[in-house]
């Protein structure tokens, strides 16, 4: 079904329950989801939100707005951005962030957050899949993912014997290769301060 179709039929249905719901409080939750399907539409977006998702489906890490290199480049962007996001995920050499904006009073952060070493958490809970390439460098395994025209939302990659997430962030064109280590390494400081 096309991404049109799918969201006017969605906003029906929404119509739909609204029509036979009491609450008032309810109601207004319904009708600010057929909103925000609507603003997706109106703003364009349509194509965004069919990959989102698609993302959402694969169980792939969660979604970011931007990648940057590093700290000052970030700045930088959020610090020249006419509009930044209220609230969303982006990449700080390659470690998740919150970018928050508040508009009343111009405030903006990026806050460190760990949505990635609770995904790969829960990875390692399930079991891994068996590893689609096994590299013995970094740069070697660099090479195999940038060389990949069309590269998968994840997989498991082992490089010298440890393993690595390759998660391609479609929606910007950014691959990056998160060793599943740092789930130990989250583990260890939110130790800390108990002890």
């Amino acid at each position: 079904m096309a991404i049109g179709d799918f969201i006017n039929n969605a906003v029906d249905f929404l119509g739909r329950i609204h029509e036979n719901t009491q609450s008032a409080e309810e109601k207004e939750w319904l009708v600010a989801a057929a909103d925000a399907l609507e603003f997706i539409w109106a703003t364009g977006r349509a194509y965004e939100f069919e990959d989102y998702r698609k993302s959402r489906a694969l169980d792939a890490p969660a979604l970011v707005v931007a990648a940057f290199k590093t700290r000052e480049e970030a700045e930088a962007w959020l610090a020249n951005n006419p509009s930044p996001p209220a609230m969303a995920y982006v990449l700080i050499a390659d470690e998740y962030h919150l970018v928050a904006y508040r508009r009343e009073s111009n405030w903006r952060a990026f806050l460190p957050h760990p949505t990635l070493e609770f995904y790969l958490e829960e990875m390692m809970r399930d079991g891994l899949p068996p590893a689609v390439a096994t590299f013995d460098t970094r740069e070697d395994a660099d090479a195999w993912f940038q060389g990949q025209t069309e590269p998968r939302a994840q997989s498991v990659i082992q490089v010298g014997g440890e393993y690595f997430l390759a998660a391609y962030y479609r929606n910007i064109n950014h691959r990056a290769l998160f060793p599943f280590s740092i789930v130990e390494r989250h583990k260890k400081r939110k130790k800390r301060p108990e002890e």
